[in-house]
């Protein structure tokens, strides 16, 4: 009797601790959705919840919890937890690195390019990274992935697809003509010298392509990447300087040459092969095309009086060059925020942005453009247009309709680029507008 009693004290206290358990995870899981839902609530009144290209989706079905996703996540609330499943909170902030879709144990991250309501402008391209015409193929940030890591790895992916699928039969200068020498068209580069294809790359700029174009001094944010080869990078909070000079090292290593300063106008098809139409009349016959160009293909314009003046600038190179100098600066993009708080070191800088919030940086450049503010560093003018440039003053229309004149020197404008779809569509590459579509998900069975 008593060995029965004691096996029910023995189950109560079991049970009890259990209940207890339970209890207290019930109650952490409360305090943390709390927690998330507050973050939630400030995105949405910051404009950050919405996202602005690619962003994670969570099938809410699917997850367990597990947490890998946020861990894995190096940037700042892009996931949390809410109600023991995770969920998106600044959505804006994204910059599609994929590592919450390949952490998650249960597949059930996917990766989505728009919106139901804001599209985004992407050109065909299969899983082969080839678009709907055969034999010319997209990697980078012109398909939509922008981060370094991933335009590395499609870069390596894509002529892995080309080497596979290129014909002996055919007679051509060469198996590969790669066009971009930015992330993507380096690494390209580097896994066609890999795999021995007879290939040459064509840069309108620079060896960097984008990179080269960021200011001195600017912090790639990037992370660890495999560079064929070379083999495994581990950079962090790396300078553009030392990526570049990354890059430059190994293609000197094996002896390739970046024809830099060499735009390509035109890719025509004829006789099974392409012909590339280069600056000064250069022709190029391959059999196959890598396009690894940014989306900026130009500059975005105002097209406001005054904006053909010599002092406006579209790109910021050498910041330490400018001093003592009022400055506008358009744009309230990440990097309009980078521009300013460089030239801000020796000049008096005022930025301009026709929104309310700025809705789309990235958790550091937010941190710092605000402690910019607050110390008095920088002018901000938000829900404000620039509508006039002239010789010593611009003029920015207010929310109210009334003009403000500043006494200006120069101006810098970042007001994003426009796709290059003439190039695109002469090539016969069909460009479409992302609605919310899945670029990046798992084949579930």
């Amino acid at each position: 009797m008593e060995s029965t009693q004691e096996q029910i004290l023995i189950y109560g206290i079991t049970l009890g601790f259990l209940l207890l358990a339970i209890l207290v995870y019930i109650r952490k899981l409360r305090r943390g959705s709390g927690i998330v839902d507050n973050k939630i609530r400030m995105a949405k009144e910051e404009g950050l919840f919405e996202p602005v290209s690619l962003h994670p989706f969570v099938d809410p079905d699917s997850c367990i919890g597990s947490g890998a996703c946020i861990l894995a996540c190096p940037e700042k609330d892009i996931l949390g937890f809410r109600n023991g499943r995770a969920t998106v909170i600044n959505a804006s902030r994204c910059v599609g690195h994929g590592a919450c879709f390949h952490a998650c144990p249960t597949q059930a991250i996917s990766l989505l390019i728009g919106t139901e309501q804001r599209g985004v402008d992407l050109p065909h391209v299969d899983p082969l990274f080839e678009t709907n015409v055969k034999g010319i193929y997209i990697a980078g940030e012109i398909g939509g992935m922008g981060l370094i890591k991933n335009a590395v790895e499609q870069g390596r992916q894509a002529v892995d697809n080309i080497a596979k699928s290129l014909d002996p039969a055919i007679n051509a200068e060469f198996d590969l003509v790669i066009v971009g020498a930015g992330p993507a068209g380096i690494s390209a580069t580097l896994q066609a010298k890999k795999r021995n294809l007879r290939a040459i790359t064509l840069e309108q700029d620079s060896v960097g392509g984008t990179v080269y174009t960021y200011p001195r001094r600017k912090i790639v944010m990037t992370s660890p990447m495999d560079i064929p080869l070379h083999g495994k990078v581990k950079l962090f909070q790396t300078g553009k300087e030392e990526l570049i000079g990354l890059w430059s090292s190994i293609l000197n290593k094996h002896n390739i040459t970046i024809h830099e300063n060499t735009r390509v106008n035109t890719i025509s098809g004829e006789n099974g092969v392409f012909i590339v139409h280069a600056a000064n009349n250069k022709q190029f016959v391959t059999q196959k095309v890598l396009l690894a160009i940014g989306r900026r293909g130009s500059p975005r314009k105002l097209n406001v009086p005054g904006e053909d003046l010599p002092k406006v600038f579209y790109r910021l190179l050498e910041p330490e060059s400018v001093s003592h100098m009022k400055v506008l600066v358009v744009g309230g993009g990440d990097s309009a925020i980078e521009s300013a708080l460089l030239l801000a070191a020796e000049n008096e800088v005022t930025l301009s942005y026709r929104q309310s919030t700025f809705s789309r940086l990235k958790p550091g450049n937010d941190s710092l453009i605000k402690e910019a503010i607050r110390e008095n560093r920088i002018q901000v003018i938000m829900n404000s247009n620039l509508i006039s440039i002239e010789e010593k003053r611009v003029v920015l229309r207010l929310a109210d309709n009334h003009e403000k004149i500043l006494d200006n020197d120069l101006v810098y404008v970042f007001a994003g680029g426009e796709l290059p779809a003439g190039f695109l569509s002469n090539a016969g590459i069909t460009v479409t507008r992302k609605f919310g579509e899945r670029i990046l998900t798992h084949n579930k069975k």
